[in-house]
Parts: structure tokens; C-alpha cells; sequence
């Protein structure tokens, strides 16, 4: 079993899956998946004019500047209201680019209801080189009607280019000091997190800590919403999603199990391959490694989408369609799902997913190694993209 569940927490997080639900069914892990698919996130990106709000905008969505869709960004104030940015791969993620607090159209003191406070799950706060007066007054504000906010340090590759050029340059002293007279200027709010960040390599700094923060924080339907939509743009945040997608793929596995709507030859069970062909073409996106995701890094470091393909070696490399998925029925898999029923069968507590026997423990077997080779993808695209970018 360990050799083709290679996986070392698989067996523990399938035993927990169905401890946690015992009388677990077809209908209830569909309705888990409705909500997944439908839980709506609103990210609120706010802050003087002139920080960079529509930068990270656009960076959150994996959009580039000037590109259809994208944000407006320029030197002076370009958001004069709450503009609303759907991502472009997970449609019930929305985040927004607020105009700056204390112009002459959004005063701080009426600032929250000009922008429709109660539309955001939380708020974060750029600034550059230090936090101002609106920033502290906004984020009591919020922190008074019991909502999230993170101060984001911005343009921080701007600050080590500069540095860089000074006799005895140290990268992370020059960092902790940038954090230390960011929390200084905090301090009257507290001890407040302050995440450094560049918009243009978020792969560096504190970009991964403030999404783990985010995480740390949200409810489950909303924080796998929001790990789904983050760009794939480091090897922790593939293994984030990686984790997030196995924990979705048991309810896809359970809501299919008793649905068979073809017939596989050769094969004793039944599975839905519409359901299963939908996720991983959702895990696709989320990876970075559907066609529009390839076009988008191709343009960002300015080479041919075949350097980038050139490096997905899974079965998923050309897409996803009923053949791809169809194909993943192998001898071997089967046999594998039928000696994994004899673990199941002694698990206590499993409900009605007991009857599904070899169907569940069949589709679930596909879409976590299906999972695998994407992630092998992704950190092959990423490795790729990031030794042209260097």
C-alpha cells in the first residue's frame, strides 16, 4: 500500500474525512462542494493615494499591467471609486481596488461607509516608507467593528535596489529594519504584522507569511477560495494548494461515488467523469497550468509558451478533456483501489460512504494523483519562469 499511496498523511487524512462525518453521504458531500464552489471572498486593497493599490490588484489576479481587464495604475490617484476585479479563473473571488483614503473625494472620516464597509471579509493597507495618519485612523476603524486588516509594506524591491549600492550592504538587516520602523510608526494600534512585499516578485519577502496570516484566519470555504486563486508564484504556495486540492478531492470523490454515468470496460465500478473532469480542469487553473496561465507568464518574462511547455511532463500537459480523464483508468489503479477497500472497511464511522466501497476509494485514488503530477508541473513551470526572470 505504501509504495502506490505514496502520499504519507493519505491514509490519515481519509480516516479523519469520514471520522469527522459519520453519517457522510453522496447528497452531503455535494452540497459541501456547492458551498466550495460558491462561497464568495471580497479582498479589500486600500491606502493612500499613490502606494501602489492597483499594482498588487492586478498582481493578486496574476493580471499584468495595461492588459485587458487589469487595473489602472499610474503616479498620481487613477481609482476614483470602489472598483470591483473579478479574478480571472475563480469567478466567486472579488477583489478590490479602493480609492485612496483622504483625497479630496473619500475624507477618512466617512471613509468606510463612502466604500461600503460591510462588502469585505478583510482589508489590507499598503503604505510606502512609512504608515500616515489615515492609514492608523483607518485601521482602528476597522479593528473597532471587528473586521481583518494587514499593513502591507510595499515597493520593497525599490528600497534593496537603492540599498544595494551602499558599501557593506546586508539584504535581511536592511529588511528587519524597514519592519522595525514600520511597527514603530504602529505602535499606537498595538504590535500590528507588517508584511513586506513586492508587487512585481511576490515569490520574495513576506508575501507567502501574509497569505499564510490570511489563511490563519478565515473560515475553510473562504480560505480554500482564497488559496485556489492565489498565483502559483513559489513552492510553498504550490504545496498550499497541493493540500487544499486533496482536502476538495475527498468531497468530489464521495459526491461521485454513487453517481456513475458511464460505464468504464473492464471495470466493476461506476464513476462520474464529468464530476472528476471538472475538478481537475479547476486544479488545472489554480496550478497555473491551464493555456491562458501560460500565455500570461510566457509574456511576463518575454519567451515563447513552448519554454514553458516544454516542462509539464504529466498527462495533463496539452489540457483536459474526457480522454485525458477517461485515460487514467489503469489496471493498476483498480487494484489499488481494491486492496485500499480493505483499509476502509476498517475504519469505524463510515456512514453511507461505506456502501460506495471501490467507487469512492477509485475516484479518490485518480483525482489525488492526478493532484501530484500537477503539482510536478507547476514547480517545473515555476523553475522555468523564474530562472528567465533572474
Amino acid at each position: 500500500m505504501a509504495a502506490i499511496y505514496d502520499e504519507p498523511c493519505f491514509l490519515d487524512e481519509l480516516k479523519s474525512y469520514i471520522m469527522n462525518r459519520p453519517n457522510a453521504s453522496a447528497e452531503t458531500a455535494k452540497k459541501e462542494l456547492d458551498l466550495m464552489d460558491n462561497v464568495t471572498l471580497n479582498i479589500a486593497v486600500t491606502g493612500e493615494s499613490g502606494v501602489g493599490k492597483s499594482t498588487l490588484v492586478n498582481a493578486l489576479r496574476g493580471v499584468r499591467e495595461g492588459e485587458t481587464g487589469s487595473a489602472e495604475t499610474g503616479v498620481t490617484e487613477t481609482t476614483m471609486m470602489a472598483t470591483r476585479y473579478t479574478h480571472p479563473s475563480m469567478t466567486n473571488v472579488f477583489i478590490w481596488d479602493l480609492p485612496g483614503i483622504g483625497t479630496p473625494n473619500f475624507k477618512a472620516k466617512t471613509y468606510l461607509k463612502d466604500v461600503s464597509f460591510e462588502t469585505y471579509d478583510f482589508f489590507i493597507i499598503i503604505g510606502t516608507v512609512r504608515f500616515k495618519e489615515n492609514d492608523l485612523m483607518l485601521a482602528k476603524e476597522i479593528k473597532k467593528r471587528k473586521k481583518m486588516f494587514y499593513f502591507v509594506r510595499s515597493k520593497i524591491d525599490q528600497d534593496i535596489s537603492a540599498e544595494a549600492r551602499k558599501k557593506n550592504f546586508n539584504e535581511e538587516k536592511v529588511l528587519n529594519q524597514i519592519r522595525l520602523s514600520c511597527k514603530d510608526n504602529l505602535r499606537t494600534i498595538g504590535n500590528p504584522d507588517v508584511f513586506l512585499i513586492s508587487t512585481f516578485q511576490l515569490e520574495k519577502y513576506d508575501f507567502q507569511k501574509l497569505i499564510d496570516s490570511l489563511i490563519n484566519n478565515l473560515s475553510d470555504h473562504k480560505r480554500s477560495a482564497l488559496v485556489q486563486s492565489m498565483p502559483a508564484c513559489s513552492l510553498p504556495m504550490i504545496e498550499q494548494k497541493k493540500r487544499e486540492l486533496y482536502k476538495i478531492a475527498f468531497a468530489v470523490a464521495a459526491g461521485a461515488a454513487t453517481s456513475a454515468a458511464i460505464a468504464i470496460p473492464g471495470l466493476s465500478v461506476g464513476c462520474e467523469i464529468g464530476v472528476m473532469q471538472g475538478f481537475l480542469k479547476k486544479a488545472h487553473v489554480s496550478f497555473g497550468l491551464d493555456a491562458e496561465s501560460i500565455k500570461r507568464i510566457a509574456t511576463r518574462i518575454n519567451k515563447p509558451e513552448r519554454e514553458l511547455r516544454i516542462a509539464m511532463t504529466s498527462r495533463f500537459a496539452n489540457g483536459i478533456n474526457e480522454r485525458v480523464v477517461v485515460g487514467m483508468f489503469a489496471h493498476r489503479s483498480v487494484i489499488t483501489a481494491k486492496a485500499f477497500e480493505v483499509v476502509l472497511s476498517g475504519i469505524l464511522g463510515l456512514g453511507s460512504l461505506a456502501a460506495m466501497g471501490i467507487s469512492f476509494t477509485t475516484t479518490l485514488h485518480l483525482l489525488q494523483e492526478g493532484i501530484k503530477e500537477m503539482t510536478d508541473d507547476a514547480k517545473a513551470v515555476l523553475a522555468i519562469a523564474l530562472s528567465f526572470e533572474k
